[in-house]
């Protein structure tokens, strides 16, 4: 099995806006990252080659990031490990921490490649019932040591 992830924020202000542009400006070079990373599998983008563009909800500042890793294990080295981890710990800065879960993950057949609308169904799941098989966050993932390391931090 591999791990499907789907990242939703909602931006607290507009995407060409100097106060998010720190994150905006770096979204090419964290995603080139993750292409190279051990465990990488597949990332979804839209004809411009980003995931930003896509519109799932009415809110033009809401934005999305969704791929396919290998393992939980894998996906954690990405996120704690790389140039990811300094945009995660200034996450706040540029995001509205009320407005939903960030991350859901769920496990799916190796060789998927599930549907971007199939990924906002699995967030909706998590956002409005709670963790499930269907949909989870770090805090489903026994293994999730740096997740865990960087709560405590």
């Amino acid at each position: 099995m591999h791990l499907a992830q789907i990242n939703i924020g909602r931006l607290l202000y507009p995407q060409d806006d100097p106060r998010v542009a720190a994150f905006m400006d770096n979204l090419d070079a964290v995603n080139a990252v993750a292409e190279r990373s051990p465990g990488f599998v597949w990332r979804f983008k839209d004809e411009s080659g980003h995931a930003t563009d896509v519109k799932l909800f009415d809110d033009p500042q809401i934005i999305v990031n969704a791929s396919v890793w290998e393992s939980a294990e894998t996906l954690e080295q990405f996120v704690f490990k790389t140039v990811h981890q300094k945009f995660y710990a200034k996450r706040r800065t540029w995001f509205d921490a009320a407005f939903g879960p960030p991350l859901a993950l769920w496990w799916i057949e190796e060789g998927a490649t599930p549907d971007i609308h199939d990924f906002a169904a699995r967030w909706r799941t998590l956002k409005e019932g709670g963790p499930t098989e269907r949909a989870f966050g770090w805090e489903g993932v026994a293994s999730a040591a740096l997740w865990k390391a960087a709560r405590c931090g």
